[in-house]
């Protein structure tokens, strides 16, 4: 017959490996790297297209806004979600304008792709590095806040 603790050992989140004890739930180096280089592709590509587009320097600048308010717009959703499922106070006001202001960077990056006049394969590559971008955004800032809580309770 097998011990309870033996069995209890096998089912515990806590990964052994060699001598180190690892929480999966702690991001590995890999994902966080995979994160990090996602998102500065992401960032490069769509400004690297900007630059080399031919557009007017109004236009360069509106969706250069456009990026920017994304990327702000989904941490700020990415860290209200989170704290709300941490049981952390957030308010019905904050939670609701993250939400709104991811959205609307959005419809605003469609609606400036669906007017402006260039190729259906620049228009496409410009929405592939914004959610490119936007996706990697999120995951960057899960894994800051996920490395920074097992570093806070030192797992």
């Amino acid at each position: 017959m097998e011990s309870l603790q033996h069995k209890t050992e096998e089912f515990s989140p806590l990964a052994k490996h060699g001598e180190k004890t690892r929480n999966p739930f702690k991001p590995t180096g890999a994902f966080i790297g995979a994160s990090w280089f996602a998102l500065l592709t992401g960032i490069l590509a769509f400004i690297i297209g900007l630059w080399n587009a031919n557009m007017q320097l109004n236009e360069k600048g509106y969706y250069f806004t456009i990026l920017l308010f994304g990327l702000f717009a989904v941490i700020s959703v990415q860290k209200s979600v989170r704290d709300r499922a941490e049981g952390l106070a957030v308010s019905e006001l904050y939670y609701g304008l993250s939400w709104f202001a991811t959205i609307a960077a959005m419809v605003l990056l469609t609606i400036g792709l669906w007017n402006v006049d260039m190729l259906l394969s620049e228009k496409g590559f410009y929405a592939m590095a914004f959610c490119l971008s936007m996706f990697s955004a999120i995951a960057v800032q899960k894994n800051t806040r996920d490395a920074k809580m097992f570093e806070d309770k030192e797992m």
